[in-house]
């Protein structure tokens, strides 16, 4: 027996040690013994030695049940379903004795990995064999079932079971937080503490997920009091969960006094826990705080926790932060993980002054990319108006092979929109439906918009005919595509019929009806909308719409009005909103309120050089030469130069772009002589008075007119 004894493996044995071991065990002969064989097989199994534990499972004269068993929860623990399952059937098949340890294991694995029906097979087996009363087969059963949401199920196999223990009660427990039963969860937790079942932290865990609402406030209090009662506050699971339960529910203070209660068992789950609360409860400061107390006691950070500060840096307020991060990740050289470069590219790119080329190069550099990176770095460069890149980086992800889902497809569908590119727009589209991801809304929506842009309206209609309409999301994007091509009267019925049919509004919803109404002159009718948002269709007013309204109120030379509006708004005017304001001005010729509100943009963005240049051209319009020069001046000593405008046309699949006096296309000199052929009868016409064309918007008029041009001459024989 002491010879025996030798061969017996313990926990974290080195592979080097375990194979000296089976070399003398083999020496020795004592390999027939399954007693030492199935020992050597769990070492080499908690080695992740799966092919040597098969081949010596293989090699045994002698197998009894412990020795399947063990090569069974082995394949479980290492995530090989398959394997495991095959070892099962063999061992069925072969006719040896199953016991309660066999069925659990089995039963974990199909919960971890399997298949519903793989579960089902061996309740049966369960049942055939008569080990439903078996604690271990039971509560295995048990937790496949709620791992895959069949909590009726979960409760027959409970009721049937003659002497649950408290591992039974929590899986059951567990099934009904799985389907966000927060009732039967409270009422299972009181019958096991009336039958006299010990509660731990796998019953209180679980019950915390479901404390969300400021409304279980007084719930979280009474289950927190019980927490205490049993001593079971200072045990890592039930700490973590208490920490976010207490700030989901809107008491980040109750969050702080729990974190500052539990020095000395705070493990980095914890200070991830508390961070997480903070930078979701919008408390930016406090979290960075939190974060760099971290650093301070040596705490070291992963992937969750870099990733938590990334998502908060997003704003110009914290961007300085975020920087300093990023020195910190490569510091580490934690840059390259692809979590962590999919945060910082979010965080460049979220800011309101984007840095799409950081965002670019730690896209480049990241060595493995997952389809969220992708996904991140093509939506960033749709939103931010580089539209050729994104393309490009779109055609890149086909080429890789990169799975295009729903997301992929919405953001290229942008450029499309952006570019007025109809024919690749209806290749994508053609994409779309040949992925089977037509019925997605949100690249319904995507269509609709980009059909819409190219000025094919019916088009914009058949897709939305042909998408889900549950949702605010694609009648929004209908209702826009009618307002914007001037028929708000079809915009304000479909507002009408979405009503009937109860979709839940939301905010965009009605800036899309006001436009509507801005662009049929319903001044009243828009206002009408705005006042009742909230009181008659439960949507409170957001910043989008009173900008929306401020600009129906400029439209309609109401300019008194939309001041008023600012100035009760329930919030502080964004930069959108003054803009908004701004055109109204330039619209109504009132220069005095166009210099104060260019002073409250500027204030808010500094370099913002479409102020500067709408000033100067009103300037010009009222010949105040001295005061349109003065702004000239300004724009030099700032530095701040003028963005030309672009201009292009799609002929023959390829799109040809123009700007300013632009001489870089292969056929410029033709398109200069038809541009003097058109100014010519333009002028003769005086349709270039007509069009009122100020002079500081030249570069806009040419990049229009260079466009027209080789339209024209693409028709010429020379072509």
């Amino acid at each position: 027996m002491r010879v025996v004894q030798r061969f017996v493996g313990r926990e974290g044995w080195p592979l080097s040690r375990v194979e000296v071991t089976h070399c003398e065990a083999l020496k020795l002969s004592l390999t027939a013994d399954p007693y030492v064989s199935n020992n050597l097989i769990r070492c080499y199994l908690q080695c992740g030695q799966l092919i040597n534990a098969q081949n010596l499972f293989d090699e045994m004269p002698h197998r009894d049940t412990v020795s399947w068993n063990t090569i069974i929860s082995g394949y479980v623990r290492l995530g090989s379903f398959l394997s495991a399952w095959e070892v099962f059937r063999s061992m069925k098949r072969l006719d040896f004795v199953f016991d309660g340890y066999t069925f659990g294991s089995m039963l974990k694995g199909i919960a971890n990995g399997g298949s519903l029906i793989c579960g089902q097979q061996v309740h049966s087996d369960v049942v055939k064999m008569r080990f439903e009363d078996n604690v271990y087969a039971a509560s295995s059963l048990l937790d496949m079932y709620a791992k895959y949401c069949r909590v009726e199920c979960a409760a027959k196999v409970f009721r049937y079971m003659t002497e649950p223990n408290s591992v039974s009660w929590n899986a059951l427990i567990g099934a009904y937080v799985g389907v966000g039963d927060m009732k039967r969860c409270i009422e299972l937790f009181i019958s096991m503490e009336t039958e006299g079942v010990r509660v731990d932290d796998a019953t209180f865990a679980p019950l915390l997920t479901l404390i969300a609402h400021t409304e279980q406030y007084e719930l979280m209090r009474q289950l927190h009091g019980k927490i205490m009662k049993h001593g079971l506050e200072h045990v890592s699971t039930v700490l973590n969960a208490t920490i976010t339960a207490y700030a989901d529910c809107g008491c980040i203070q109750h969050s702080m006094k729990v974190f500052d209660s539990a020095e000395g068992y705070r493990d980095l789950v914890t200070w991830n826990s508390m961070l997480a609360a903070f930078l979701e409860s919008d408390l930016q400061e406090h979290g960075f705080r939190i974060f760099l107390e971290m650093m301070r006691v040596g705490m070291d950070m992963d992937a969750y926790t870099c990733c938590s500060v990334l998502c908060s840096c997003s704003g110009d307020i914290h961007l300085s932060f975020g920087k300093s991060m990023h020195g910190l990740l490569i510091k580490r050289g934690f840059e390259h993980i692809t979590p962590i470069a999919n945060s910082l590219m979010h965080m460049y790119l979220k800011s309101s002054s984007p840095s799409v080329e950081s965002a670019y190069r730690v896209f480049h550099d990241t060595h493995v990319k997952d389809r969220i990176s992708w996904n991140t770095i093509l939506n960033g460069l749709s939103q931010n108006g580089l539209s050729e890149d994104a393309l490009r980086v779109f055609k890149l992800m086909l080429l890789y092979n990169i799975v295009i889902d729903q997301y992929a497809f919405a953001a290229v569908l942008r450029p499309c929109s952006d570019l007025a590119t109809v024919q690749l727009g209806r290749q994508i589209h053609a994409l779309v439906v040949k992925s089977h991801l037509e019925q997605s809304e949100y690249i319904a929506s995507a269509l609709i918009f980009m059909y819409s842009k190219c000025g094919m309206v019916e088009d914009s209609w058949k897709s939305f005919e042909a998408s889900p309409k549950e949702s605010s999301v694609t009648w929004n994007s209908i209702i826009f595509a009618y307002a914007q091509h001037g028929q708000g009267t079809i915009a304000l019925d479909l507002f009408n019929l979405m009503k009937m049919q109860q979709v839940n509004m939301d905010h965009i919803t009605f800036v899309a009806v006001i436009n509507a109404c801005s662009h049929i002159g319903l001044v009243d009718e828009g206002l009408d909308f705005l006042k009742s948002m909230e009181t008659r269709y439960g949507v409170p007013p957001r910043m989008e719409n009173f900008a929306c309204t401020i600009d129906l109120l400029g439209r309609a030379g109401r300019l008194d009005e939309a001041k008023e509006l600012i100035r009760d708004m329930p919030f502080q005017p964004d930069i959108m909103v003054w803009k908004t304001l701004l055109g109204s001005c330039r619209a109504c010729g009132d220069i005095e309120s166009a210099t104060e509100v260019a002073s409250h943009i500027l204030q808010l963005d500094p370099g913002d050089h479409c102020t500067y240049v709408l000033l100067s051209d009103m300037y010009g319009n009222l010949k105040r030469w001295d005061a349109k020069a003065n702004m000239k001046r300004m724009m030099r000593n700032e530095g701040i130069k003028k963005v030309p405008g672009w201009s292009w046309i799609e002929l023959h699949n390829k799109v040809h772009a123009f700007n300013a006096e632009d001489h870089s296309h292969p056929h410029c000199l033709e398109i200069y002589k038809a541009l003097t052929n058109l100014t010519c009868e333009t002028r003769v016409s005086e349709y270039l008075s007509a069009l009122d064309i100020l002079l500081d918007d030249q570069d806009l008029s040419y990049g229009y007119w260079n466009d027209f041009a080789y339209g024209i001459i693409q028709r010429e024989p020379f072509l």
